[in-house]
């Protein structure tokens, strides 16, 4: 492939059970041989985008000294401000040209999750950055549920099979700015070339060039939305579950032309991670004789501390 599919959503939510089928189709196609599709038909409205990306610029507008009274020692980064160059690709020494923020999942204080998951950081300075965040982190929550039915039923699983696990699962909004390049980067990118950790990746602000997808030959394209549209892509732990049969394939964010130094990029995924508790274990129907299992035994939640322990996340 050396494009990235576009799909609808409607499709999938449709009445008609053809107009299904061919969302099922055509995103199981897509992860089996890009892992990269353009959503349209998502949740999020324009006005709740503009407000989001509104609210992240005043974010990080604000002096370094008060951005850093957010950056919580102790918990790998998990809530709150990560600062510029902090975290690094596996295997890659050089930090990533960017700073970002993490909204994290929202449970009631009776859950039994609450004691397991940081809580959420409010901003002081702003008075609607957190409750916009909240607002985007809950939709993009709901369009991934909907994503992951389609690909159970592409996996000959129960449509609802994810449902469960994901229901209060550990997953993470990151607004992150790009800040101009003032001064010759040294191998560092804006970010390099990685997989992600988590089931699938819902990413908005991909309708510039900067982000690319390494395809099955190994060439890097451009992947490039329509306004309407969000990036999603499969994460290592649904590949590791689905014995590789869904590609978590790896991409990166290309530092810009020196010409385009001095301009910022924001772009804010959406990590959608299960409950700790999940097993990824390979799924038996993606065991045959021409593809033997893959991975070893692991729960989400050790898979997840393994790696934020290789990104310098973890100490």
């Amino acid at each position: 492939m050396n494009k990235i599919p576009s799909v609808n959503l409607a499709d999938f939510l449709s009445d008609d059970k053809s107009r299904k089928e061919k969302f099922i189709n055509e995103i199981g196609n897509a992860y089996e041989n890009i892992g990269f599709v353009a959503l349209k038909g998502h949740f999020l409205d324009d006005t709740l985008i503009d407000n989001l990306y509104s609210e992240i610029k005043k974010f990080f507008d604000l002096p370094i000294n008060i951005k850093e009274q957010y950056e919580i020692p102790g918990i790998g980064g998990q809530r709150g401000y990560v600062s510029f160059g902090k975290e690094s690709a596996k295997g890659k020494k050089e930090g990533d040209l960017k700073e970002f923020w993490h909204f994290g999942q929202y449970v009631s204080t009776d859950s039994k999750y609450a004691d397991e998951y940081p809580k959420n950081v409010n901003v002081n300075e702003l008075s609607k950055f957190n409750e916009i965040g909240k607002e985007t982190y809950q939709m993009l929550e709901k369009t991934a549920k909907y994503v992951l039915r389609s690909l159970a039923l592409h996996l000959s699983l129960e449509e609802t099979y994810f449902d469960d696990f994901i229901k209060n699962g550990n997953s993470i909004l990151r607004p992150i700015h790009y800040p101009p390049i003032e001064t010759e980067p040294r191998g560092a990118e804006r970010a390099a070339a990685h997989g992600d950790i988590n089931l699938i990746t819902l990413l908005m602000g991909a309708q510039g060039k900067g982000l690319q997808v390494q395809n099955l030959e190994g060439d890097w394209i451009d992947a490039i939305a329509e306004p309407n549209e969000i990036m999603i892509n499969v994460g290592d732990m649904l590949s590791r579950h689905s014995n590789n049969k869904l590609k978590s394939t790896v991409h990166r964010v290309t530092n810009p032309p020196k010409e385009m130094w001095g301009t910022s990029r924001y772009s804010i995924p959406f990590f959608m991670h299960p409950i700790s508790e999940m097993k990824l274990d390979v799924l038996e129907n993606c065991i045959d004789e021409n593809n033997p299992k893959q991975f070893e035994d692991i729960t989400a939640g050790e898979y997840l501390n393994q790696r934020l322990l290789e990104l310098g996340l973890k100490k």
